[in-house]
């Protein structure tokens, strides 16, 4: 068989991973219709071995094969020609290892771009560029967007990433101990997300057990994240079209949530929450009601506040046919998380991976997906009230396991010779690490996969046909890391 089946947060000798040639891959990818979450390199001596990675959502499989390229290989078909939702993943590998994916349509740089960009370009008497970033006021992060428009009109945005230079994944390899508190600096608005998929792959890998009260605290606090992170978004969105009391409201009422975090953990944003083994801090009877009766205010705020803004014609007018990236195309772009979903398209890791904390809950509802601003709006507003339900059932569950102890001593020796992939639903969408080992278990590859880098193409797609005006509003329904691309 060309491919090892394996499961979210479980471990697999690498010995065991097939070594197929390229064409057989894209072979069986066409009869398997998987989902690429995974795609890079790991030297091997004077040879590089390309892992891949594919999602069987709807079962919580994962399929992993490797093909290995002799310093004579310089080159592969390249997949992207017939599997769109490959292209960045190529990219990627080529930059980093100097294997050429041929006939690529798009093959420019990721990271390594400020040196010549080759920018796309369009002639016309009044065909002009708009030319963004890539500093920009307040605390946004670098990044280039490049507008090619007639009058107000966009006909093309290409985005140009890369400025900052973090070395995330070797940093984590140099690292002696575990490093929560790296794994939780990777991307500022998802600390608990990133520091929970850190610590569950290293768990995984060191065959460390976490207690189900330990289990049940990091998926309240990353529901938490959830909720804070999307009261700020529907504040931020409310601003861009001036919609004042929205972006006030919003933005107090966000602050209620990551004050709660503070008194949970000591910082608003979770920092120091979770360590490999479990968490540092304990969720008792008064914490729990705190939890509860701050959860109720806001929904109380948001129901009321979203209710309102959504009755106004403006408000409308602005948010509705802004934006629209199509199911088909989010699809054929490889989109995945809250961006996907506001598309269509239902993909979502704390459900299709046989999580039993998640998939025990009765909490899915439909959604009716336009693509547009509207739509991504209004899903933070049903993931909010989601999540909400979802804290207060765990809160429940909590009890039935009060003598568990919140931490337990990690095994500083990972199992040799290993490959470990743990998923992680950020707010954002799947967030994948993947920690390879070598024979005396030493971490060997550190792999990571933010959600930003799939989507920020959806979001050059999705201002195409829109005035440019429109764009600060379209970013930001998409808010998409900077620094969870640029690793």
């Amino acid at each position: 068989m060309n491919w090892i089946i394996t499961e979210n947060n479980t471990k697999i000798n690498t010995n065991d991973i097939p070594t197929v040639s390229t064409d057989e891959i894209k072979s069986d990818f066409k009869k398997l219709s998987l989902r690429v979450i995974s795609f890079f390199g790991k030297q091997e001596f004077e040879n590089i071995r390309l892992y891949i990675i594919l999602a069987d959502d709807k079962v919580g499989r994962l399929y992993i094969t490797s093909s290995l390229f002799t310093p004579e290989m310089k080159s592969y078909e390249s997949f992207t020609q017939e599997f769109p939702s490959f292209h960045i993943f190529e990219r990627e590998f080529f930059e980093e290892f100097g294997i050429k994916p041929l006939h690529h349509p798009w093959l420019k740089p990721v990271r390594i771009n400020q040196n010549k960009y080759p920018f796309f370009e369009m002639k016309g008497d009044e065909i002009h560029e708009v030319a963004v970033g890539p500093i920009h006021a307040g605390v946004i992060e670098p990044g280039h967007f490049r507008f090619m428009c007639h009058g107000e009109k966009v006909y093309d945005l290409e985005i140009m990433l890369g400025y900052q230079h973090r070395g995330v994944e070797e940093l984590l390899l140099k690292t002696k101990e575990y490093n929560n508190r790296l794994a939780e600096s990777i991307c500022g608005d998802s600390v608990i997300a990133y520091n929970m998929a850190y610590s569950q792959v290293m768990e995984v890998l060191s065959n460390t057990s976490v207690s189900p009260r330990a289990q049940i605290i990091r998926r309240i606090a990353l529901e938490m994240e959830r909720i804070a992170i999307h009261i700020g978004d529907m504040g931020a969105i409310a601003g861009d079209i001036a919609y004042l009391m929205g972006a006030s409201i919003f933005g107090v009422t966000r602050t209620l949530v990551i004050n709660t975090m503070l008194e949970l953990s000591g910082s608003r944003f979770g920092r120091g929450l979770i360590n490999v083994g479990g968490v540092n801090f304990n969720i008792d009877k008064n914490m729990a009601a705190k939890i509860v009766k701050m959860l109720d205010d806001v929904s109380k705020t948001v129901e009321r506040t979203t209710k309102v803004m959504l009755k106004s014609p403006t408000v409308l007018s602005r948010l509705e046919r802004t934006g629209v990236v199509s199911k088909e195309n989010a699809k054929i772009l490889g989109g995945v998380g809250m961006a996907a979903r506001a598309s269509g398209i239902e993909l979502d890791s704390r459900f299709d991976f046989n999580d039993k904390w998640y998939t025990s809950l009765d909490v899915n509802t439909p959604f009716r997906a336009t693509g547009d601003v509207y739509s991504r709006f209004k899903l933070r507003h049903k993931e909010v009230k989601q999540s909400v339900q979802i804290i207060k059932k765990l809160l429940s569950k909590l009890e039935e396991y009060n003598s568990n102890e919140l931490i337990t001593s990690p095994c500083k020796q990972l199992e040799k010779n290993s490959l470990a992939i743990s998923i992680v639903e950020g707010w954002r969408g799947e967030i994948v690490h993947t920690a390879l080992t070598g024979a005396n278990g030493e971490l060997l590859r550190y792999k990571i996969k933010d959600p930003s880098f799939n989507n920020w193409y959806m979001l050059a797609l999705a201002v195409r046909n829109n005035g440019v005006s429109d764009f600060p509003l379209c970013n930001k329904s998409f808010n998409l890391s900077y620094c969870g691309n640029d690793l």
